[in-house]
């Protein structure tokens, strides 16, 4: 008798679980992880995102308009940084104490808002800094677990975002964060909001050693390299993809890998990327069996203004406006893998 009446309230709480999210899902947008994939709304599917930096700068009609337009050619998630601050823009809804501004934090809650309603994810990223990006911030521990209690308890009601805890983390500068901080704030997140996706970025490609670090002792639930940027980059993703997925395997901790920043156009002077480059990384993450890639975008780093500055500045106007003609013909390569190869899945 015990163990029928264990039995029933099992099977009922189970049931009760399983119509509370399908009640969830039928109203908003719900991200999740399915071992080496991303889901949405519970369906395996590959993100395909685009570079929004400084959204938090930019004035309603244009990220409504480049959001529309986003959604138009196939992109299903969007990284924005929570506090962004290059070009002296006021982009940022934390401030470099993690302090919440208000104003960015409303604007940040209606572009998760209106994602939510339209089937998009949202990449909110969070940075120390190097002074490229604006000053330097977060830069204790305290600051940051701050910052990082604003956004979850600000956003906790929305479940079309995830959390990069610290941009580029590994790079020796100002914007280095510990692994002992990441495993802090990692868990201040499983507290606050324990079904929260948390990822943290990091420049180049990940050793052994380190993804053990990041699923195993931090606990991201999923890996986010930014592959080093070369003329050779493209080629090797497939390869490095495959490299990763086997070696989170052999460690027994399978998750996504995320590309979310990849290579861009006027980052070197050396080496300007083509749309054929940009469709070569893409189906090169796809065929390795990577969850997730971005279409990256940023300022001329060569011009003495930083113009154009794409998405890391939409005080100029729709990022649309400001890509180039190689970025709009991969646009195109993009859209057409897309329709050929991701609607379906």
């Amino acid at each position: 008798m015990y163990r029928r009446l264990v039995a029933w309230l099992l099977i009922s709480i189970f049931a009760i679980s399983t119509a509370q999210s399908r009640a969830y899902s039928q109203d908003h947008t719900l991200l999740g992880i399915e071992r080496s994939r991303f889901t949405i709304d519970g369906k395996p599917t590959f993100l395909l995102g685009i570079s929004y930096y400084g959204a938090l700068g930019a004035p309603r009609e244009v990220w409504l308009q480049d959001l529309k337009q986003m959604k138009g050619l196939g992109f299903n998630w969007i990284r924005i940084w929570a506090n962004w601050a290059a070009f002296d823009q006021k982009a940022y809804a934390v401030d470099a104490e993690g302090n919440p501004w208000e104003q960015g934090m409303l604007k940040l809650r209606e572009i998760v808002s209106w994602c939510d309603a339209h089937g998009m994810i949202v990449d909110i990223t969070l940075s120390r800094g190097n002074g490229v990006t604006g000053p330097r911030r977060l830069q204790s521990l305290e600051s940051h677990l701050r910052a990082v209690r604003c956004l979850v308890n600000h956003l906790k009601d929305y479940k079309n975002w995830y959390l990069d805890l610290a941009n580029e983390r590994n790079i020796q500068d100002s914007r280095f964060t510990p692994i002992e901080d990441l495993v802090v704030l990692r868990r201040e997140v499983r507290t606050l909001d324990p079904g929260r996706l948390v990822t943290a970025s990091h420049a180049g490609d990940i050793s052994r050693d380190t993804l053990i670090e990041y699923v195993v002792q931090v606990g991201l639930d999923f890996i986010s390299p930014h592959r080093p940027r070369s003329a050779r980059s493209a080629q090797e993703t497939e390869a490095k993809t495959r490299e990763y997925l086997e070696n989170l395997k052999k460690i027994g901790k399978v998750v996504p890998v995320h590309y979310q920043e990849p290579f861009r156009r006027d980052f070197k002077e050396s080496w300007q990327p083509t749309a054929k480059d940009f469709l070569t990384d893409l189906e090169g993450a796809f065929r390795g069996g990577a969850a997730g890639w971005c279409f990256h975008n940023g300022d001329n780093r060569a011009a003495r203004d930083g113009r154009p500055r794409r998405s890391f500045d939409l005080r100029d106007g729709p990022l649309f406006a400001q890509l180039d003609a190689e970025e709009k013909a991969a646009l195109e390569l993009i859209t057409q893998f897309s329709n050929a190869n991701l609607s379906k899945k």
